[in-house]
């Protein structure tokens, strides 16, 4: 496989995945029923998680990281996907939608705050975007920033903001107030969770994707320095409304949302295929009238289409992950990939329960927790009609630029 990583060579990268590997299945996967318990990942995952470099395994080598590129960051999230997605969302921002905001719009000086350790884990930032009224269309925000003095006074709410509880700084988007003359007037800023006016809310209760902590996050007239400003000129003493104003918010956060749908997509896969080998190890053995249920014709049916899936899905991830780091597609093929296996692994962990047929509708059985689980990717990132509207409203778009 040709990852196209001059920092991580093939040879490298083989390994640096058969580790992340055997890490899923020999210590993780035998602890899923604690994780989903406790509602916790313990302390112990999370150190080896550290140690083999997972909290910033997507962040480049000269801050720290592994330096992965998204070829690669598939094949790994493909791995992550196989147990509870949980483990991946304590470390998934910090390589994801957060860091990636930092790695592509970042100043050096914010990169060299932030990221280091980020990539040791030393520090977890949390995506603050999502609020009523604004989840997958960051233009209806209403958290606003307003220049004070030299810097800057956020006041707002989000919700479902994952890691909220244990963040310690938020990536903050907000509506710059005034609005200026030109562009659309969505600004990001760098946040530690410990400035004044924060608060952080009780953490959510949710159907699935336990282990993983979201909550509300309120902005209640918190000051930031002109240095929070991603991407801005940080400058002391240079009032914020005076200089150049790089209206990047929108970018950045539209671009994180892209590549991030190509990463949801191959977490899919991985649950996809963990259904995939729970129903097809339950066919095996499990019987009815002293035949393994296996042997009937209509659970094979079931398998093979839960196979079809799996496939299909890891050839489309693959391809949308070589498209984006060759340049040549990241708005229609993320959307595309994301909206596929996203409804696919739905599919697929519907029919490993029916395959398993009662024990599937047991709390403790994987296949249950996997059905509960996937059903938030349909969500995040951005919903499936959001994903319809870019693929769909994108080709037509592209072909009335052409025939104009």
């Amino acid at each position: 496989m040709d990852t196209l990583n001059p920092d991580v060579p093939d040879d490298v990268f083989a390994d640096v995945l058969k580790q992340i590997s055997q890490f899923v299945r020999s210590r993780v996967v035998p602890r899923e029923l604690e994780i989903m318990n406790n509602d916790s990942i313990p302390d112990d995952l999370r150190q080896q998680s550290a140690e083999m470099g997972l909290f910033g395994y997507a962040i480049p080598q000269e801050w720290g990281g592994l330096g992965l590129n998204l070829i690669q960051d598939v094949e790994v999230a493909m791995e992550l996907g196989y147990t509870s997605l949980s483990l991946r969302s304590m470390f998934g921002t910090n390589n994801g939608i957060a860091g990636q905001v930092l790695v592509g719009f970042g100043t050096e000086d914010q990169k060299a705050t932030w990221l280091p350790g980020m990539a040791t884990g030393d520090i977890v930032a949390s995506f603050a975007l999502t609020e009523d009224g604004a989840g997958s269309n960051p233009a209806g925000l209403r958290t606003t920033a307003k220049v004070d003095g030299t810097g800057w006074v956020i006041n707002g709410s989000k919700r479902y903001i994952t890691n909220a509880p244990i963040a310690n700084m938020f990536v903050v988007f907000a509506k710059l107030d005034p609005k200026p003359e030109s562009g659309n007037g969505i600004a990001v800023f760098l946040v530690p969770s410990d400035t004044a006016g924060i608060e952080v809310g009780v953490k959510d209760a949710k159907m699935g994707q336990q282990g993983s902590g979201t909550a509300d996050v309120n902005f209640t007239d918190v000051r930031v320095e002109a240095d929070a400003l991603v991407g801005g000129n940080g400058d002391a003493g240079v009032e914020p409304a005076e200089r150049p104003m790089i209206d990047i918010g929108y970018k950045a956060a539209m671009t994180s949302l892209a590549r991030g749908r190509v990463h949801i997509a191959a977490l899919a896969v991985g649950q996809a295929q963990r259904a995939l080998d729970e129903s097809v190890a339950h066919a095996a053995s499990s019987t009815q009238g002293g035949e393994p249920i296996g042997n009937f014709q209509l659970v094979q049916a079931m398998i093979a289409d839960q196979q079809v899936g799996v496939m299909a899905g890891r050839a489309m991830v693959r391809e949308a992950a070589r498209a984006w780091v060759q340049e040549t597609d990241r708005r229609i093929a993320p959307s595309a990939v994301k909206l596929f296996c996203t409804e696919m692994v739905g599919q697929v962990a519907d029919l490993a329960v029916q395959i398993h047929g009662g024990a599937g509708y047991m709390r403790e059985v994987p296949v249950e927790r996997i059905y509960r689980d996937v059903r938030l990717l349909r969500l995040y990132e951005g919903t499936s009609e959001i994903q319809r509207l870019i693929v769909g409203g994108g080709l037509i778009r592209a072909e009335q630029k052409r025939t104009s």
